[in-house]
């Protein structure tokens, strides 16, 4: 009884108690008047749904009614603040957040407290007229940071689950799952598939993914192109579209890697080809600690001798078809040559004498296993290769 007696005076005793009447009666004309001036000042107000300008209204009613507790409260009590604050933007579904931008939601609270102080005199009782203004501007402004609370809680959310989609994303590229799963899962992310595509794979740098992932982005923004990103236990792995130059833009993303290889898989056409590419990233960064003095980022292909000796099939296959075939199918004595000059130590003058040849003809020779392969002889690291493709085919001469 005495505790409902209290609660009875707690009006009356409340600073601007008059004031508090004549806004509670007035509650539902102000805030159909602030929906009214959205419309006719922010054109962008005027073509939303039908639906989401209902939501406007409901939020608008209820800071109105927030701000009638806020005035009773005394609007001294910081929790309490932001407890009725926050309880504005309860009334509107979450899905508002996504219609309307954070800007706009300061726009409409904006135009709302206009609208709330050009009718102070109206519900302001006698004298309490700048009293009732600066309780308004003091709740624009805890009515501002519940926004920012509201927007900031939906964009960690929305960045937890994009997070989880790419994962996912990543995950089906490296199981080789068919292209209608890549494709609803990438279609969910919004991703353009602008090709070309390729895959990137590095060492995490570590800590929280979505911080990892943030790095991700803001470094794809930069070099403009699209990014999917997943870290699957301490390996980075990043899809990129649109990189007309997969190895230079993946060394504009080594920042957002960890330490050790990062490897780039072959530009592929579309997203749905892109498992290709991811395999023989993964694989080049398997077998990448056996060339040390191998650059960052290196390319998948470059790693095919590493590849074959870790037992890469696919990077064998390469090798037997693209350098031992290609240099088998030319002709012209190339393999009899390439046979003397690794005999000679790479020795043209030995080579020729061994082949009694002049050693213009070896240097031509060796010219053509060049054009045929893009592996040059003279160098030390394609001369590996090319022993390595040598002994591969004549292990599998079916091929």
């Amino acid at each position: 009884m005495a505790q409902t007696a209290r609660s009875k005076q707690a009006p009356s005793s409340a600073p601007l108690a008059a004031t508090l009447v004549h806004i509670e009666r007035h509650a539902g004309a102000l805030a159909s008047s602030a929906v009214a001036r959205m419309e006719e000042t922010l054109p962008w107000f005027r073509v939303l749904p039908a639906d989401q300008r209902s939501w406007v209204m409901l939020v608008a009613q209820a800071g109105v009614r927030s701000l009638v507790e806020w005035l009773r409260s005394g609007g001294t009590l910081a929790a309490d603040t932001q407890e009725i604050s926050d309880e504005v933007f309860a009334a509107a579904p979450r899905a508002l957040a996504r219609s309307i931008t954070l800007t706009q939601t300061v726009a409409l609270i904006k135009v709302t407290i206009d609208v709330a102080e050009s009718q102070v005199t109206e519900l302001a009782a006698d004298g309490e007229e700048e009293a009732l203004t600066t309780a308004i501007l003091k709740f624009s402004r805890e009515i501002a940071f519940s926004a920012a609370r509201v927007y900031a809680r939906a964009a960690e959310s929305r960045g937890a689950w994009d997070a989880r989609l790419q994962a996912l994303l990543v995950d089906a590229l490296l199981r080789g799952d068919s292209a209608d799963v890549l494709a609803s899962r990438a279609a969910a992310l919004g991703w353009a598939d602008a090709p070309p595509v390729a895959v990137v794979v590095g060492r995490s740098p570590g800590g929280d993914i979505t911080a990892v992932l943030h790095t991700v982005y803001r470094a794809a923004r930069r070099a403009r192109i699209e990014v999917v990103g997943g870290v699957h236990g301490d390996r980075l792995v990043v899809v990129m579209g649109g990189a007309t130059d997969p190895l230079a833009i993946a060394g504009q993303l080594a920042p957002a890697f960890g330490s050790g290889p990062i490897v780039v898989g072959p530009a592929v056409p579309s997203l749905d080809q892109a498992t290709e590419s991811a395999r023989s990233a993964l694989a080049g960064f398997r077998a990448a600690p056996a060339w040390p003095g191998a650059p960052t980022p290196v390319s998948a292909d470059g790693l095919l001798p590493e590849r074959t000796l870790a037992g890469d099939m696919e990077a064998r296959r390469a090798l037997r078809h693209d350098a031992y075939g290609a240099v088998a199918r030319a002709g012209g004595g190339l393999l009899e040559t390439l046979d003397a000059f690794f005999a000679a130590g790479g020795v043209l003058e030995s080579a020729a004498r061994e082949l009694y040849v002049h050693p213009n003809t070896v240097r031509y020779r060796l010219k053509r296993v060049s054009e045929v392969t893009g592996l040059s002889p003279l160098d030390g690291r394609d001369a590996f290769a090319l022993r390595m493709a040598l002994a591969i085919g004549r292990l599998d001469p079916a091929t």
